[in-house]
């Protein structure tokens, strides 16, 4: 009968939790990133539409 590989089994084990741990990382990156990608579109929309509200005006003058 063959011996058991502990330091495989530990190895094996600690990749698991290092994964586990990167994507619990990666879960709250992303759960604390939308909220602030969203106010910046919202911001530039917000700029472009009175760039052209202001050319409107520029135009009939």
């Amino acid at each position: 009968m063959a011996k058991p590989n502990y330091q495989f089994q530990k190895r094996q084990k600690e990749l698991q939790k290092k994964k586990k741990m990167e994507e619990k990382r990666q879960r709250k990156l992303e759960k604390n990133a939308p909220p602030q990608s969203d106010e910046n579109p919202d911001q530039s929309l917000d700029q472009s539409e009175t760039v052209t509200k202001d050319e409107q005006f520029k135009g009939p003058e």
